[in-house]
């Protein structure tokens, strides 16, 4: 007769790393641990209105998302505002649903949201889930982009021509 216990093992979470990259000197992978581990938490109370399931109250908490872009160190001039505020910052879930954020809206000197890359959610870890996507200020759920798998960070192309009118 064996010894070994007859019970189910629990499995442990699952890492479920998401992509930084683009115009960034440092890509990198990074799962909800890494977050939780590497960056200060911050706290949102949020109330959104879903289109599918109505209004949703949720308490999210994890790093801001300009701290951790900022530590991939964006090729922009941090010194020239004006640079900083042509780049754009897209994200993509698990799902293959997206959103883009300008960098100006989560810049300090401009628009200073508190956009977080959840870590936690009403108190549990999103590790097997990965991280979220949260903007705090939106009154309606399409931002808010759940297992994170790629955050991009890039210029608007600054020799786009104005389309001509026939």
């Amino acid at each position: 007769m064996s010894r070994l216990s007859a019970q189910p093992r629990t499995p442990p979470p699952l890492l479920t790393p998401f992509a930084l990259l683009g115009d960034v000197e440092r890509p990198a992978t990074l799962t909800v641990a890494d977050l939780r581990s590497g960056w200060e938490q911050h706290r949102a109370e949020v109330v959104f209105d879903c289109a599918t399931n109505g209004p949703q109250h949720h308490s999210f908490e994890g790093p801001l998302l300009r701290e951790v872009v900022l530590d991939a160190h964006p090729v922009f001039d941090a010194r020239r505002r004006k640079d900083r505020s042509r780049y754009l910052v897209a994200v993509t879930g698990g799902d293959g649903h997206h959103t883009v954020l300008s960098w100006a809206e989560v810049d300090a000197d401009f628009g200073n949201a508190p956009v977080l890359l959840a870590t936690r959610m009403d108190g549990r870890g999103l590790d097997g889930a990965g991280s979220q996507l949260v903007v705090p200020a939106d009154r309606c759920g399409a931002r808010y982009i759940s297992a994170i798998s790629h955050v991009w960070v890039g210029a608007w192309p600054v020799s786009v021509q104005p389309a001509r009118c026939a």
